[in-house]
């Protein structure tokens, strides 16, 4: 049984909301959100990224950011630029890219299921970027940023929730950075909100696509509060955090690439042969359309790569195209075995282009691209419901949910 529920949100007024909605906090350096944000009061980057309103030598990391977020949380609320709601409800917010629509829930959901394993990740998380989220909900009191969850969806749900979306005048509805439409939806139907409760206590699982670390800081915040109010309720604000779900047959996961800075040995392309099939050079780009098969750039030419049989894993994670990459290049030409922290590797996210990647390898700046066919939403599932752990950056999804739309407050200050 999923434990979802309505909550009363801080939202921004009607007028505001296209210049309050950000991008997420952690896809944007601090000079990133100074620069966005810096003829725009309403930006919600100045809760999200405190620290572009503070000294440029203070780290994002000083106590003095989250206290000055907590400060403007505030100031959002005193100026009525954000307005906390009095009764508990549901919204759909919806993100519409390219003709392409994906309907999501915005609710919270329980603690308890994560920590006994109902809502399911699929990556490890880095403890000094839990510490940083840790640290900013702690300020503020609320979950600022929505977790991005999904799971296998209920066609009856579905078909509710957009037909009510169809049949009702949104209440937020602009076109934001990467020219993305977002609309949002108060749910005012009492029938609708029971059929959603009822629904979800039938859904074996959720599954997190995006926000790893806001989960985990989240949680480990809400735990804290458990400590010290051993006497609320077992409802408490701080016993869920923010959300949004979308099922999963809505979503599509884009490339996330590979560029590598280090020097080729001279027999590389004798290497590569030895576990793929290897195309012509090219001038064209060559996109992967399929499982197993990787784009190759290097000395101004493209190369095609097909993985062959005897080399790709029955398993999982083996399986998986970014666990082939590792262990038939990355690993043995190269050395690179931990690609988080390894300064020879960097990732580029799909929604920027194969000419992202050429571009970086003609500066000098990188030796070789590999292209990559992204995985599929059911290997993300089926990868968290055997309880195994993807290979870091293996997934990029988008569009991405803005910030802003939804604060939920804790309560306990």
């Amino acid at each position: 049984m999923v434990k979802v529920r309505p909550f009363k949100a801080i939202r921004p007024k009607q007028d505001l909301a296209h210049q309050v909605a950000s991008l997420p906090y952690d896809v944007l350096n601090s000079d990133e959100a100074r620069e966005l944000s810096k003829e725009n009061p309403y930006s919600f980057l100045h809760i999200d990224k405190a620290e572009i309103d503070l000294d440029k030598t203070l780290s994002p990391y000083a106590a003095e950011v989250y206290q000055k977020a907590n400060e403007n949380l505030e100031t959002f609320l005193k100026n009525g630029w954000l307005e906390k709601e009095e009764l508990d409800s549901y919204y759909l917010y919806e993100l519409i890219v390219g003709g392409k629509s994906q309907l999501g829930l915005a609710a919270v959901t329980s603690i308890q299921d994560y920590t006994e394993g109902i809502i399911k990740k699929h990556e490890f998380t880095r403890e000094e970027k839990e510490l940083d989220r840790i640290r900013h909900i702690d300020a503020c009191d609320a979950n600022t940023s929505p977790i991005f969850l999904t799971y296998r969806g209920k066609q009856k749900l579905t078909d509710a929730l957009h037909r009510y979306a169809n049949q009702n005048e949104p209440l937020y509805d602009f076109v934001s950075f990467y020219e993305v439409r977002h609309r949002v939806w108060q749910i005012q139907d009492q029938n609708l909100a029971e059929q959603i409760g009822e629904t979800f206590e039938a859904v074996p699982a959720l599954y997190i696509a995006d926000g790893h670390h806001r989960t985990e800081s989240a949680v480990k915040v809400g735990l804290k509060r458990q400590e010290e109010h051993p006497d609320a309720p077992h409802d408490a604000e701080f016993n869920f955090f923010l959300s949004v779900l979308f099922p999963a047959e809505e979503l599509s996961i884009l490339d996330y690439n590979r560029v590598i800075r280090a020097p080729l040995p001279d027999d590389f392309l004798a290497q590569v042969e030895a576990a793929f099939d290897v195309t012509s050079a090219q001038q064209e780009a060559f996109k992967p359309q399929e499982k197993h098969q990787f784009g190759m750039y290097l000395d101004g030419v493209w190369y095609g790569l097909k993985a062959k049989p005897e080399t790709i894993p029955s398993d999982v994670i083996g399986g998986l195209d970014v666990s082939i990459l590792q262990e038939l290049v990355l690993g043995p030409i190269f050395g690179i075995k931990d690609v988080r922290r390894d300064e020879r590797i960097d990732f580029v996210g799909g929604i920027r282009g194969l000419d992202e990647l050429k571009k970086l390898v003609d500066s000098g700046k990188f030796h070789v691209a590999f292209a990559m066919f992204p995985p599929q939403m059911e290997d993300l599932l089926n990868v968290a419901d055997a309880f195994q752990i993807m290979p870091p950056k293996s997934t990029w999804f988008e569009p991405k949910l803005l910030s802003g739309l939804f604060v939920h407050q804790l309560e306990t200050k």
